[in-house]
């Protein structure tokens, strides 16, 4: 095992770091929601043969430019949460996944669900719990169960199998969006995830190569079961945090998932880890990594859905294959890894297939007869979620 460095206050400063430029992106995003294109009357750009609006070159890339900033973002929240997971395990021995996740859903439960119950009308919390408090029970069961399953599988199974099988949640995603989102994807798209999982392979091939796969599993079948269902439920949880913070509202998704999610993960909490946490022997360190865990997931939590919000689940979780490599590379630093170039070559691959995904936009086929709400914003791989409304809009000039 690698040897663990024994200054902790290096990862608040790595929190500081991503507070920053969460605090930052999040000012971008909310000063950015007017520039979604088209523009009711614009007269750049066109209308393609498929019925959906190419922006301006220029348009294109500044805004292919910002969706992978943003991928990169939460990726870089991810790496967070991973360090000081893993700091806790190495370190100080103490594996209590569960309880993390119970300090981020208090976190949002704080924030965001007393947020909405001060809010008024359809948008208040017992109006919303009224009309719909079984669909967020599921919501927050699908969250829950998913962080824990793919936490778990480490027991049984190899990081190999992890890191590949968990990938089995992509086409997963494309497929309920393809259902419940109406997105209808081009040969375009296929061809970037096939490129993405071709980056994540080449980095599973450099992990073996630099030595990291040391651990053969105790059961390996229930191990790679474990992870199918974990990326299976990680997959449910995002369409439906599409559909809820693009026809609904970001604050409405976070706190329920912050209100069912305390209440489902405290309850498994207290069934599954007790001893593990009774047998935490507690100081400052523990106490630190314990907050700064809780801080990258609270921002991770809060940040996806802003960029969800201008792209697509399925773009953000491409961009966020990545997160392995940002962990691997700190842990040059902080664990002791052996560097391999391959893990260079599969972060440009899976960067090359992340940019291949979002220069083209989809297209979303949403039935003429519709009783959900409009869509409020669009992104730049859903500008065709605008076609019919600016087509009675867009003056014939335009055109």
């Amino acid at each position: 095992m690698a040897s663990v460095p024994q200054h902790p206050q290096l990862l608040a400063t790595w929190v500081c770091v991503c507070g920053t430029l969460f605090h930052r992106s999040y000012a971008s995003l909310e000063s950015s929601d007017s520039e979604s294109w088209p523009h009711p009357g614009i007269t750049q750009g066109a209308w393609n043969v498929t019925g959906a609006w190419d922006p301006p070159p220029d348009v294109m890339a500044k805004n292919i430019l910002k969706t992978v900033a943003l991928g990169q973002m939460l990726s870089l929240c991810i790496c967070g949460t991973a360090i000081t997971s893993q700091y806790l395990a190495e370190r100080y021995r103490v594996n209590t996944p569960m309880l993390q996740s119970f300090i981020n859903y208090c976190l949002l439960l704080l924030f965001y669900t007393v947020m909405l119950a001060f809010q008024s009308g359809s948008d208040n919390l017992l109006h919303i719990l009224k009309r719909k408090w079984w669909k967020y029970i599921l919501l927050g069961l699908a969250d829950v169960e998913a962080n824990y399953l793919i936490v778990r599988a480490y027991q049984y199974t190899t990081l190999t199998s992890v890191q590949l099988l968990d990938c089995f949640g992509i086409p997963v995603l494309m497929a309920l969006s393809w259902f419940v989102l109406y997105a209808r994807y081009r040969v375009i798209h296929l061809i970037a995830v096939a490129v993405c999982l071709l980056g994540v392979g080449t980095m599973v091939g450099a992990d073996i190569l630099a030595g990291r796969e040391d651990n053969s599993g105790s059961d390996v079948l229930i191990g790679d079961i474990l992870v199918l269902l974990g990326a299976s439920l990680y997959a449910v949880s995002n369409v439906c945090e599409e559909y809820i913070v693009k026809k609904l509202s970001r604050q409405e998704f976070l706190g329920m998932v912050g209100l069912f999610g305390t209440i489902i993960s405290g309850i498994q909490l207290s069934i599954v880890e007790c001893k593990d946490i009774a047998s935490i022997q507690w100081d400052w360190k523990i106490a630190l990594l314990f907050v700064a865990f809780a801080l990258c997931m609270f921002c991770l939590y809060s940040f996806m859905p802003l960029v969800i919000q201008v792209t697509s689940a399925t773009s953000v979780n491409l961009g966020i294959l990545t997160a392995d490599l940002y962990s691997l590379f700190f842990g040059l630093f902080l664990f002791g890894y052996k560097f391999s170039g391959l893990y260079l070559l599969s972060f440009t691959v899976i960067m090359v297939g992340f940019v291949l995904y979002c220069s083209t936009p989809t297209r979303t086929a949403e039935p003429a007869e519709s009783s959900v709400p409009p869509i409020t914003s669009i992104g730049i791989d859903n500008l065709g979620l605008k076609l019919e409304e600016n087509l009675q809009e867009t003056p014939s000039a335009a055109l």
